[in-house]
């Protein structure tokens, strides 16, 4: 079947819910969450009005380009005056040891739950699983109510943390396609890890450094339209990722440090480049949520059982909330902001984007339960973290 229908359900939900957007940002509606059930509500096990196939390669480039772009844009609004004593204090706790307590604990829940898994399956579910989402994660990125130093701890970990797991999810990856057998050595695995780790923030920095000098130039003298300003915004996220991953760095980091680092400061053409990133990171992010509604929910759920909910449900609670808890003992932080920080650790767009790369890369065949139990979490995330980021936002102005 031709995915024309899907394509004129998306731009009709794009307008419609744009129309009252603003309405909705004061609401427990997400936009990800209303594209999310609309997907279903329309797909086989709703009114059965579409039956999508996915096409996952096409799905994986939107996911893609994404996530390069929301990291960008949100980086862009991290103020880089206080980044060293930000990126030292809570974001450095979350992501050297929130995140691998995350996994760690993670693993250990699957193997209990699912003892016919393959201990590679069992990493790689519970590494798709630890990074948080910067999509998702908007409404608590943007809330004024937030405290400025939580809202940019937030947005860094959501920034690095899907870069720094990425890595060993190819090594899952490479081990599962080679039956499970160990391949190449360790050194080499580590150099990767390194190369990765490195070389996407420095590409990535001067990516974006250099590019939005020369945007800043180029506007000083009148060679730039303010059409192209806004465009840069595209260009220099694409830009870094594309370099980064041509030296074996890592393309998220890089695009994350390219906004970071983005050398325009004057500011309306500042501005200029993140509305505009901000609003086609925006249309993207709501059309993979509708897609997951329409085809992954359906594909998934004759696959799900008590310990796929179960499981779903600890990856979004204990499993993340524990070992940010852990992570921030002596930070200063009261109760309920550790509370907060460890709730809003939201699975989305990175989760889906890495979901497709190991089924691009292995096939779906003897892995629908654990593709279920990623799509399921991500679809509690997205209807869960909606429902509860106003109220809980409001509680800091009180």
């Amino acid at each position: 079947m031709h995915d024309h229908p899907a394509i004129f359900l998306t731009a009709i939900l794009l307008f419609l819910f744009g129309l009252v957007s603003r309405l909705a940002g004061r609401s427990p509606l997400s936009g990800p969450m209303v594209f999310l059930s609309m997907g279903v509500l329309i797909s086989p096990v709703g009114f059965n009005l579409i039956d999508l196939h996915i096409n996952a390669d096409a799905t994986r480039l939107i996911a893609e380009a994404t996530l390069i772009i929301i990291l960008f844009v949100d980086a862009s609004m991290i103020r880089i005056t206080k980044l060293a004593k930000t990126l030292a204090g809570i974001p450095a706790r979350l992501l050297l040891i929130g995140l691998p307590l995350t996994f760690a604990m993670g693993a250990a829940v699957a193997w209990l739950l699912f003892p016919g898994f393959n201990i590679w399956l069992i990493a790689l579910m519970a590494l798709i699983l630890s990074p948080t989402d910067a999509a998702l994660g908007q409404a608590v990125i943007k809330s004024e109510h937030v405290p400025a130093r939580i809202r940019e701890s937030i947005s860094i970990e959501s920034g690095l943390n899907d870069g720094i797991a990425l890595p060993i999810i190819l090594m899952c990856i490479a081990v599962l396609a080679a039956g499970g057998e160990a391949i190449g050595g360790s050194g080499q695995w580590l150099t990767f890890m390194a190369l990765q780790l490195t070389l996407g923030p420095i590409v990535g920095g001067a990516v974006g450094l250099i590019g939005g000098k020369l945007v800043d130039r180029a506007v000083a003298r009148g060679w730039m339209v303010p059409a192209f300003q806004s465009l840069a915004a595209v260009s220099l996220a694409l830009l870094s990722y594309a370099f980064a991953e041509m030296v074996q760095g890592n393309g998220f980091i890089a695009a994350f440090f390219a906004g970071l680092l983005l050398g325009a400061k004057t500011p309306a053409v500042r501005e200029r480049i993140q509305e505009f990133g901000e609003a086609e990171g925006q249309m993207l992010s709501l059309s993979i949520f509708f897609v997951m509604g329409l085809a992954g929910v359906p594909l998934a759920l004759p696959y799900l059982d008590l310990n796929a909910v179960l499981y779903a449900v600890l990856s979004l609670t204990v499993i993340r909330m524990l070992p940010v808890a852990l992570a921030l003992l002596g930070s200063g932080l009261d109760a309920y902001t550790v509370i907060f920080v460890g709730w809003f650790g939201p699975r989305g767009i990175a989760s889906i984007l890495y979901l497709l790369i190991a089924v691009g890369e292995l096939g779906a065949a003897g892995y629908e339960r654990a593709i279920a139990v990623i799509v399921l979490t991500v679809a509690l995330s997205t209807i869960l973290h909606g429902i509860t980021a106003v109220p809980m936002t409001k509680v800091f102005s009180r």
